[in-house]
């Protein structure tokens, strides 16, 4: 059976859209990874520190969402800012993608509804 997945991500929380013969499902995942906010560039350390902690917490985030993703023959990967793309890094040394099996592209906040839309659209699902 066909299963394809899409994902609308940002830096909060993630919607996995799971797409097959039998229909579509959605969850929603809520990212424990805080605000980044910039530093001055006071010494001491503790930016360094931040970031790496920062870089941590979002490893595990797009850990999650991989995981929660499962195993799909094609994926869709959008939203509107880096996540999408730091998020397709990690899905493809995860789990050795293509570059052809893994699409990201660049859309505003969703709705669900809209999210779901995309997808369906996306893999030709509404045919």
């Amino acid at each position: 059976m066909s299963h394809k997945v899409g994902i609308w991500i940002d830096h909060k929380r993630a919607v996995i859209v799971s797409a097959s013969a039998g229909g579509v499902t959605f969850k929603t995942l809520e990212s424990e990874v805080g605000a980044h906010p910039r530093y001055s560039g006071q010494g001491g350390g503790g930016e360094k520190k931040y970031e790496e902690r920062h870089g941590q917490h979002l490893d595990r985030y797009y850990g999650d969402v991989i995981a929660e993703a499962g195993q799909a023959e094609a994926f869709l990967i959008f939203g509107p800012g880096e996540a999408k793309l730091e998020l397709k890094e990690h899905l493809r040394r995860a789990r050795g993608l293509s570059e052809s099996t893994v699409h990201a592209e660049t859309t505003d906040k969703l709705t669900d509804p809209e999210i779901v839309a995309k997808v369906r659209e996306h893999f030709g699902l509404d045919r």
